[in-house]
């Protein structure tokens, strides 16, 4: 376990960090630690000692977040919040999520050893879950901080039958204090994280860094194709109800309709046939489709487009099709004060930047409800993400560590919405 790096190089000793932490994963390629899983349980010592280092004191809250408080925010001033989540995707990358949890660590640990201090109160958060791989829910720490979190997402059951309540209480925490970690708003200043862009933009245009205007609203479904079993040999092909063949048709001309309407993403990632047998035509379909856009009339209209000719394949092949809603977040904007305050601090630090939205949802969608967001994008290599080969650069990680100090030092004589730079009177 490191409890002390020197940190007479940021870049480095913040990728020996993301090193370290991507260690605690499933055995196969890349990082796979699930929410509250063993190898969750497992990091919380590691990095509850780097937010020792960084001055913070930790506490694991009631839904699996490992909140570290600075003494100003134990004593109760209203407090900067930056963080990002532990958890991963199967076989993902070292950097999507842990990113924003290793650098504003880093950074007030550079601080303190330099002798200097944040303008205002700071807390950061290793949030427990975005991902949503192991239960059906997702954004659960940070919907726990907004008062926004359904309590009944403690009883949703992951593939062993294991509860998520379950799971909190084998991880340390206490699920049933769920209601004391919603924040009081008038006493957080703003929500920052610090995230790997996932995209190319930043890298085709030489930049390290990015400023965040917006984050994607995103929309899910489970679709349900069904049709009728039957020997593989002495059915005719004339006349045959085959859900697979259908639920083909249905995925290709969802592709289409995504490639073609502006402004909207999406895939179809899971697809599920029954009854699964070489010999058997299928009789039952059941697959996602994913739809984002950071626009919510272009999403919704986009969702009824693509569902209007998933039924109109299900009609034309004599098959029965149903849809049901997974998950939606509405997509959410970054506060201008903020985007500002990033920026001016990429300026100050000899980083040019530019404005670009997020296409991919993080826990700030949830922590919009709580307080302003804003949210800074180092590049990656490629823009990969959610896979082994996931990379960043040391020289980008540390201009990422500089920003945030910079960030951190000019954050408390402010007043919101008033920009960041404006002095109070």
């Amino acid at each position: 376990m490191t409890h002390s790096t020197p940190l007479d190089d940021l870049g480095q000793c913040l990728m020996d960090r993301l090193d370290e932490a991507a260690s605690y994963s499933l055995p196969g390629p890349g990082v796979t630690r699930l929410f509250a899983g063993e190898e969750h349980r497992k990091l919380l010592p590691l990095v509850s000692s780097w937010m020792r280092l960084a001055g913070l004191e930790p506490e694991l809250d009631a839904v699996g977040n490992l909140v570290g408080r600075c003494p100003r925010a134990l004593a109760g001033e209203p407090a900067l919040i930056l963080g990002s989540h532990q958890d991963s995707v199967v076989e993902g990358g070292k950097y999507d999520g842990m990113l924003g949890v290793v650098m504003p660590l880093l950074a007030l640990q550079a601080l303190r050893e330099q002798g200097r201090e944040p303008s205002c109160a700071v807390e950061i958060v290793a949030f427990g879950d975005e991902e949503g791989v192991r239960f059906p829910s997702t954004l659960v720490g940070s919907r726990a901080l907004a008062g926004t979190l359904d309590p009944k997402v403690l009883e949703g059951e992951d593939k062993e039958g294991i509860t998520l309540r379950e799971a909190l209480e084998r991880l340390g925490a206490d699920p049933s204090r769920l209601a004391e970690t919603a924040r009081d708003p008038a006493r957080v200043l703003g929500y920052i994280e610090v995230h790997i862009e996932q995209g190319p933009v930043l890298e085709n245009e030489g930049l390290a860094l990015g400023v965040v205007t917006a984050l994607t609203g995103i929309e899910r479904h489970r679709v349900k194709v069904s049709g009728k079993a039957g020997h593989a040999g002495t059915t005719p092909m004339a006349g045959r109800r085959d859900a697979l063949v259908g639920a083909s048709a249905m995925v290709l001309e969802a592709d289409s309709l995504l490639r073609h309407l502006d402004g909207l993403v999406g895939v179809i990632g899971q697809l599920c046939v029954r009854p699964g047998a070489v010999n058997v035509i299928p009789s039952e379909v059941e697959f996602t489709l994913e739809v984002r856009s950071p626009d919510t009339d272009k999403r919704l209209a986009g969702r009824r487009e693509i569902l209007a000719a998933l039924s109109g394949i299900a009609k034309e092949r004599g098959l029965e099709i149903s849809t049901r809603v997974d998950y939606q977040a509405e997509g959410v904007p970054c506060a201008e004060w903020m985007i500002e305050a990033l920026e001016q601090s990429c300026k100050d630090e000899g980083q040019a930047t530019r404005r670009l939205f997020s296409g991919a949802g993080h826990d700030g969608l949830a922590m919009h409800d709580l307080t302003d967001i804003g949210m800074l994008f180092l590049r990656c290599r490629g823009g990969l993400s959610h896979h082994p080969d996931e990379a960043i650069a040391a020289k980008d990680a540390e201009a990422g560590v500089r920003v945030i100090m910079r960030l951190l030092t000019k954050m408390g004589d402010m007043s919101r919405p008033l920009s960041v730079w404006e002095k109070k009177a």
